[in-house]
This record gives structure tokens, C-alpha cells and sequence, in this order.
């Protein structure tokens, strides 16, 4: 936006309304201990033009890189027309209504953006979204736990093969609510949730099951499904935004579906941005919508019969007793959830099914080419748009100097998370790339696995 000063006459004329004797006095409540006069080590400032100067020789030291870097976050193209509109006047601070009386415009985009999450997820209600995919998480589970509240217990199942920023965020958010968090290992062969330590499994409130794992590995979700039915467990889907479009939504899973599902909003039509801002989305059954976090829009008629639109829901702890909140979220990520509602609209039901397709094609054409430099898949379980390959090396080795000598992010090092797979690389393709950029890859690849390894330290 842009700035306009204001003048000595405005200046002036705000503190006398006010009653302040100047801009000094308006901080008087501060103790002088604690204000600094001037900061130290500061240089002077630099001219227009020395700024300009600077700013170009630091954009110059850049170069473009080719990612195939995935791990929870996926560059997908956005077509322009997304931010064209989300960045308009009437957008640009969208963020979710606190009272009734917001706009019609705001709400509707909400009510929108709702429907199209719960058909993409095969479920019946949407909220108005999170701050993102790891919170929304946690906010499932502790949805759960009220739920179930009349369970002995407050323990979850959750799978290894989770993005572990998701299971961070789970502790520091869920663990102080007394939750419990009972880790089932993956199958060394097919990457999927060891079926034996389920069926050890010790008795749980709820089971969380990503969609793909963090692996990129399909799950069996029907017998997950039968599994979590058998025990009485309430399910929770983890699910990639866009892999809904193409693999069964986890309203559909086995005969009755998840009971929630939520994830990580960013691919449909959010930029990588370095990590953020993106958005979280949550749908789940009509029948548990009470125990639902944040607000929900609905469609209704005014005393004229002319359409409109209504916060339905907003149970939160600014409209009820503190007490009876199901959570203190106080926005979404409005912005974002504006972006994904057009880019959703724009590619429709076939569109957003061909960019699933696509990605699931490119990777696949990835990973073949890569076997055939003589790298193996880590997991044989079939994977939608990432699959971890095995390297005669330390990944973290391999990466660096994919980037450093071929300006490559080759994937994520999975030694990171896991010591055991520090010989693995998570590497995944979507739509953007193309036959060019994989033998790119490949064949920066086969030029640094030609290298001596380096000696471990």
C-alpha cells in the first residue's frame, strides 16, 4: 500500500485532539530504563541510489535453481490470474469475520471456498480454515479427544511415516492437553504402517493415517479404515491437498470414511513463499460439526427470499463461555484461503485431477530414470508424487553438491529425520517439470555419484 506522511499541521492537530503535548509524551507510560536513545553498531543510512546499487549486485550473486525438493511443501503452477484477483483492494485483507455483520462478499468467498473442501475431501462440512496444515493437525486430534471424551483414554495412534514437523507441532500443542501419542513404525519393505505393530497396538482414543506419508507412500486406507472401525477408534486423515483430486478422499475410505480430515492448504494455488504464509483445511462429518474449531459460513434466505450468507457456527471463545470453546482460533489465513478458492474455481474438478495425474506421471518418469543410473527406490509400496531413493552415499553429501556444482535442489535428506534412511533422498516432481529438467537431474546426478564419496567425519 502506499504511504503518505502527514504533515507538521496533521501532527499537531491529532495531538491536540488528543490532549498530548507531543509525540515524546505519547510513550510516557515506558521507564526511561528501558528506552534506547539510539542504536548502536547502526550505520548511517545509504542514499537512494547506494541502496539501488547494493540491492542489484546482492539480486545479481542468485541464480535459478531446479528443485525437486517436496517434504510437505510443493511448487505447483498458479496460474496468473489467482493473484491477480486475490490482490485486489476488495481481498487484500480478507481475514475471517469475527461478527455477524461482515461482508456479504467475505462470507461468500468463505461458503465457497467451504463447499469446495468438502467435496475435494468427500466430507460434509468445512470450517473457514487454520493457520496451517501442522496446526490443523493438532487441532484434529484434539477434536478427537472431545469427541471421545467419555474414553478412559487421551492416546493416539499416530505413524511414523508422518511429516515430522506435523509431530512436532502435535506434542508442543496436544501434550500440555495430556494427550498421549503412540508411534507405529513403518514396513522397511513398502514404506506403509507396520501391520503387525498396529494389530500390538495399545488401546486409543483416535488414529491418525497420512495420505500420502511422508514417504510419498500410498497407504492401504480401506484396511486402515477397517482397522480403526474393529477397534473403535475415531480416524483422522493427514491427506495432501492435491492427491485428493486423484486418489479415493477420505470421506470415501472403506465403508464408512475418516471422521476428520485435514492437511496442509499450500498446493492449491499458494506459492512456496519460503515457507509461508500458508493455510491449514479441516472437513469432518455433520455429526461431530459441534466439536469443529473455528467458524463455518452457511447459505440462507432473508425475510425477501433474496440469498445470502450467514456465519452459522463460530464456536469460539469470543462469542461463547471460555470454557465451552472448542478453540481460541482467531483467523485464518484469509489471504491464502482467497488464492485457493480461485485457483480452485479456475481449474475446476478436471483440472485439479489432470495436475495430480501430471505430478504422479513426472515422478514416476523421475524415478525410472534414476533406477536406471543404478539407484534404487527405498520402499516398493506404490507412491503418488515423492518416493525415497537409496544412494551408495550420505544424502546430506550428495545434495550439497548437486547444489553447489549444478545449481540442483535434489530432494530432502532423509537422514535428517530418520538416522537409519541417512543413505536416502526424498525427491518429488509435479506438473512443472518436464523431460528437459529430469535428465537435468539425472544427469547431474550421475556426474557427482562418479565422484569418490566423501570420509565421514
Amino acid at each position: 500500500m502506499p504511504f503518505v506522511p502527514h504533515t507538521r499541521d496533521d501532527v499537531r492537530e491529532m495531538l491536540a485532539d488528543i490532549g498530548a503535548e507531543n509525540i515524546e509524551s505519547l510513550f510516557g507510560d515506558i521507564p526511561a530504563e528501558l528506552r534506547i536513545e539510539r542504536l548502536e553498531g547502526v550505520p548511517e543510512g545509504l542514499t537512494e541510489q547506494a541502496v539501488t546499487r547494493l540491492m542489484r549486485e546482492r539480486a545479481g550473486r542468485d541464480c535459478a535453481t531446479l528443485s525437486f525438493l517436496g517434504a510437505g511443501a510443493y511448487e505447483h503452477h498458479i496460474p496468473a490470474a489467482v493473484w491477480e484477483i486475490a490482490t485486489r483492494g476488495e481481498y487484500y485483507s480478507a481475514y475471517t469475520p469475527y461478527q455477524a455483520e461482515a461482508s456479504q462478499g467475505t462470507l461468500q468467498l468463505i461458503w465457497e471456498y467451504q463447499s469446495m473442501l468438502s467435496a475435494l475431501t468427500g466430507l460434509d462440512v468445512s470450517n473457514a480454515s487454520l493457520y496451517d496444515g501442522a496446526s490443523a493437525l493438532a487441532e484434529a486430534a484434539l477434536m478427537a479427544l472431545r469427541i471421545k471424551r467419555k474414553d478412559k483414554t487421551r492416546k493416539i495412534l499416530i505413524p511414523a511415516a508422518l511429516n515430522p514437523r506435523y509431530k512436532a507441532v502435535l506434542e508442543t500443542l496436544c501434550a500440555p492437553q495430556d494427550t498421549r501419542f503412540h508411534e507405529i513404525p513403518f514396513d522397511a519393505c513398502t514404506g506403509r504402517m507396520d501391520e503387525a505393530a498396529l494389530a500390538a497396538a495399545p488401546e486409543a482414543a483416535a488414529m491418525i493415517v497420512a495420505q500420502p506419508n511422508f514417504f510419498g507412500v500410498i497407504e492401504d486406507t480401506d484396511r486402515l479404515e477397517r482397522f480403526a472401525r474393529e477397534r473403535g477408534l475415531l480416524l483422522i486423515a493427514a491427506a495432501n491437498a492435491t492427491s485428493m483430486a486423484l486418489l479415493t478422499p477420505p470421506g470415501e475410505w472403506g465403508e464408512a470414511g475418516a471422521d476428520i480430515a485435514c492437511g496442509e492448504g499450500q498446493p492449491l494455488g499458494v506459492p512456496l513463499s519460503s515457507g509461508g504464509p500458508y493455510f491449514g483445511f479441516m472437513t469432518c462429518h455433520k455429526k461431530h460439526v459441534r466439536q469443529m474449531p473455528g467458524r463455518i459460513v452457511g447459505r440462507s434466505h432473508d425475510e425477501a427470499g433474496r440469498p445470502g450468507f450467514v456465519l452459522t457456527l463460530q464456536a469460539r471463545e469470543q462469542h461463547i463461555r471460555r470454557s465451552k470453546a472448542t478453540s481460541n482460533i482467531c483467523t485464518n489465513q484469509g489471504l491464502a484461503v482467497t488464492a485457493a478458492t480461485i485457483y480452485m474455481s479456475l481449474l475446476g474438478p478436471a483440472g485439479l485431477r489432470q495436475v495430480a495425474a501430471a505430478s504422479h506421471a513426472r515422478t514416476h518418469e523421475l524415478t525410472e530414470r534414476l533406477e536406471a543410473l543404478g539407484c534404487k527406490r527405498r520402499f516398493e509400496g506404490p507412491y503418488y508424487h515423492e518416493a525415497a531413493i537409496r544412494l551408495d552415499r550420505r544424502a546430506g553429501d550428495l545434495l550439497e553438491a548437486l547444489l553447489a556444482d549444478h545449481a540442483i535442489v535434489g530432494g530432502f535428506d532423509l537422514g535428517r529425520v530418520v538416522p537409519e534412511l541417512a543413505d536416502s533422498v526424498l525427491v518429488c516432481a509435479t506438473e512443472t517439470k518436464t523431460a528437459k529438467d529430469i535428465e537435468r537431474y539425472a544427469t547431474a546426478l550421475e556426474a557427482v555419484l562418479s565422484e569418490p564419496a566423501r570420509a565421514e567425519a
